[in-house]
């Protein structure tokens, strides 16, 4: 997969492309649905796969901190497109000259000139442009007049759910992973780069790798079993907290910090990737670092305990 940053990158295609657009935050089975569809229209017209992304994603632009949590960081987004059927994923900076395009500039200057665009796939409600004027009825109106096809994506269904983004953001604000993962097609995970802490949590006998997690808000908080990989090929298990610590400084900075179970080694600077399996609490504050020790002695237990039973369940 070719990693395009920005339209000035970007030279047209000369025999043209098939095209979707959209945040395609989590990349859940809703997502890879539309993408096997694209990659398939790819092979019959033997034309490359473009998706086209937006960063920050429109609802950051115009809400900023009030906007939806995000379920993936950019860069977990392109790691996770890399492994579909994808030739090139094209990020777009939103900011305010492309909002203020108009829907036809929008058309002529990006999909026809800078792209050369064949087919596209995109949502019915699908809404573009100044004034979010521009619309799937639009884009079907233009293809005709200037040579390309556009298909609806289609709404992917799990047990009766529509499968989106926002519907995966409700469950795991609930703490629902189990749906969360059916809805995504693997469990949540958050990746990032092991850090150096305060080491607070040796003190207490539970020392924690710790992720910063560059996200003004996160789809989850509190106390979950998880596990991790990124570390010389294992899967390993533990518990996790994602939060501010309000026991010891309560700052705005939200942390992932993850306890491993039966692991002593030091892995500062790897590159690792939580796995949420169950959330066992809501994060909390206690009166002295004992009461915290105490609560985390039972959450571990849960969770040991939560690992066990899936260990033993048949397949």
């Amino acid at each position: 997969m070719r990693l395009i940053r920005g339209l000035s990158h970007l030279e047209p295609f000369e025999n043209g492309c098939v095209l979707s657009i959209g945040n395609f935050d989590g990349l859940h089975l809703g997502h890879r649905a539309v993408i096997e569809k694209l990659a398939e229209r790819g092979r019959m017209l033997n034309l490359p796969v473009v998706i086209m992304i937006f960063e920050p994603q429109p609802l950051e632009y115009f809400l900023a901190t009030n906007a939806p949590s995000r379920l993936t960081r950019l860069r977990e987004k392109v790691i996770q497109f890399n492994e579909l059927p994808i030739d090139n994923l094209l990020i777009v900076k939103f900011n305010r000259q492309f909002a203020n395009y108009d829907a036809e500039q929008f058309i002529n200057d990006i999909l026809l000139k800078k792209l050369n665009v064949k087919h596209l796939v995109i949502g019915d409600d699908f809404h573009f442009g100044k004034a979010r004027r521009g619309n799937f009825a639009l884009l079907k109106e233009q293809g005709k007049q200037h040579g390309f096809t556009v298909e609806d994506t289609g709404s992917y269904y799990v047990e009766g759910l529509r499968v989106s983004s926002t519907l995966i953001r409700d469950a795991l604000g609930v703490g629902d992973m189990e749906q969360a993962e059916r809805l995504l097609g693997h469990s949540y995970s958050i990746c990032g780069r092991v850090a150096h802490g305060d080491k607070r949590g040796r003190t207490i006998g539970y020392p924690t790798a710790n992720v910063r997690l560059f996200r003004k808000n996160t789809p989850i908080n509190g106390v979950f079993a998880v596990t991790m990989t990124g570390i010389n090929g294992m899967e390993l298990t533990g518990i996790a907290n994602v939060g501010t610590r309000p026991t010891f400084d309560g700052g705005s900075k939200v942390l992932l910090e993850t306890h491993l179970f039966n692991f002593n080694q030091e892995i500062y600077g790897h590159y690792v990737e939580v796995h949420f399996k169950q959330k066992i609490r809501a994060e909390m504050q206690f009166n002295s670092l004992a009461e915290l020790q105490t609560q985390i002695e039972a959450d571990v237990a849960m969770a040991k305990d939560f690992f066990a039973k899936q260990r033993t369940q048949p397949c």
